[in-house]
């Protein structure tokens, strides 16, 4: 589909600038530069954690040699920005924490390699919750990322961006970036994507290879982006995806051509609502929902009423399966091998301060509870009986996708939050997940769409969920609930009004 190319080229979508260099409008180097100013100029938002413009520049310039010379890759000449826990050679990577402050990988990502094979182009890498653990983005050894929205009724009020993304999401919806890879261990895409106005994918589990990813929850994690539009996450995962034999995980199949494929018509697909999902919905978000209902019947879907009567013990379930992979996970930073070492006068000393010093609350909260529920007397009574009711979850969406298609959910319970009212209780900031763990627990794909704005004039987003290895409905469904919903009209007549 050919569009109208927008004034200011931070203001382009992704597919849009690659049709404007492919017709040679302007050079990727433009492209780049034009994306580093909009960089320097919003550095108040605290998304970047290490800027890389050099590179940026350096990288920008082999492409427009390689556009002029006819061999481009898909994504050529486009500037991203890498969320900080990709590892990126000769780059710093210091996944939100100080325990790894210094470290330069010797080695890149898997998902960052393909993404320089398909010719992009790195603008940094962006800041994020310490070690993917967070839904506010406040939990960073470098800072909180501020939202670039602003409510309505108090626009002196920073916002939080969503967690642990926050940094990918701030630099798409602030233009500093064309688009930004992301992680998703329990809604960590989905949910900043919601509440900053994009679109968020968590891939199928095994889609993006984990190689290179600083872990969290091995189980849980899986990588994706967060872009402007449904096409231009099509295209975002076709460039990240594929099978990787240094991943145990990664899938061996051929990754489609998502972007090439897409299309809005979805007459007779089958859309399932899940009653528990319902449940205690803000009368705003029910009233969302119900729009997103008659967008998609009006497209030509069926709608029909399901059950994941499991849906309750997602949340808990996922609160003892994540920070028991996290407490294992982490055990590798212990000063000795790199990252941070601080010394002791033994060993057990040195253990003690490397790791107090080097990990947030939010960290030594969730190794902890990790630690606790692994430990001997506790093993079977809560990681063993999670483990149990992590297979009835994935047995309840394998009984609804007989049914249907595609489920219909919120993303989240709430618009963004500001941040000096951000909950004080972390259970109470773990609700912010609700609609999203399940997803991770049973290794499906799920995306967020931008679809309305709250009475404060802050976006909302809701959630489509596929069975495995179904992007590509889920990519097409998304685009006809786009294309109805008409987001970035909506914003338009709010700034007008």
């Amino acid at each position: 589909m050919t569009t109208s190319l927008p004034t200011s080229l931070t203001h382009l979508s992704l597919t849009q600038a690659r049709e404007g260099l492919s017709k040679k409008e302007f050079s990727a180097v433009d492209l780049t530069t034009a994306h580093l100013d909009m960089m320097a100029e919003k550095r108040q938002l605290n998304a970047f954690i290490t800027e890389t413009p050099d590179l940026a520049l350096e990288q920008a310039a082999a492409s427009d040699a390689r556009l002029a010379a006819g061999a481009a890759g898909i994504l050529e000449g486009l500037p991203i920005a890498i969320k900080d826990l990709f590892c990126t050679k000769g780059v710093r990577t210091t996944a939100g924490s100080k325990m790894l402050d210094r470290f330069i990988p010797p080695y890149e990502s898997t998902v960052t390699q393909n993404l320089w094979d398909a010719g992009a182009v790195m603008l940094g890498k962006v800041n994020m919750d310490e070690f993917a653990m967070g839904s506010s983005n406040t939990n960073s050894a470098y800072g909180p990322v501020i939202n670039p929205w602003r409510r309505s009724d108090a626009p002196a009020k920073d916002l939080v961006p969503g967690g642990s993304s926050g940094g990918s999401v701030a630099a798409v919806a602030a233009h500093m970036a064309l688009a930004a890879t992301a992680s998703d261990t329990g809604g960590s895409i989905r949910q900043p994507a919601a509440f900053c106005g994009l679109v968020g994918i968590k891939p199928t589990y095994g889609l993006c290879s984990r190689r290179g990813m600083v872990a969290f929850a091995s189980s849980l994690d899986q990588a994706g982006p967060v872009t402007r539009t449904v096409r231009d996450a099509a295209l975002m995962t076709q460039a990240m995806a594929g099978y990787d034999p240094w991943d145990s995980t990664s899938l061996n199949i051929e990754v489609p051509d998502f972007l090439g494929n897409i299309t809005s018509h979805i007459q007779k697909v089958r859309i399932g609502l899940p009653k528990e999902y319902r449940q205690n919905l803000s009368t705003e978000m029910n009233a969302l929902l119900e729009q997103g209902i008659d967008w998609l019947t009006a497209a030509g879907a069926t709608v029909h009423e399901v059950s994941l009567p499991t849906t309750p013990y997602a949340l808990p379930t996922y609160y003892v399966i994540a920070p028991a992979e996290a407490s294992s996970n982490l055990a590798r930073y212990d000063g000795l091998r790199y990252g941070l070492r601080v010394p002791g006068e033994s060993l057990d000393e040195m253990y003690g301060n490397t790791r107090r010093e080097g990990f947030g609350p939010e960290v030594r909260r969730r190794i902890l509870i990790g630690t606790y529920v692994l430990s001997a007397g506790y093993y079977d009574a809560y990681y063993l009986k999670a483990q149990k009711i992590r297979t009835l979850i994935a047995r309840d969406f394998d009984q609804v996708f007989q049914e249907v298609d595609v489920l219909l959910t919120p993303t989240t319970p709430t618009e963004a939050f500001p941040i000096d009212e951000k909950p004080i209780d972390p259970v109470t900031m773990y609700l912010n997940d609700i609609f999203t763990v399940t997803v991770n627990l049973a290794a499906l794909p799920g995306i967020s769409v931008p679809v309305g704005l709250s009475k404060t004039g802050l976006p909302l987003g809701l959630q489509l969920i596929g069975p495995k290895l179904s992007e590509q409905r889920l990519f097409n469904t998304a685009l006809a609930l786009e294309e109805a919903a008409r987001f970035e009209d909506q914003v338009k007549a709010l700034q007008k009004g």
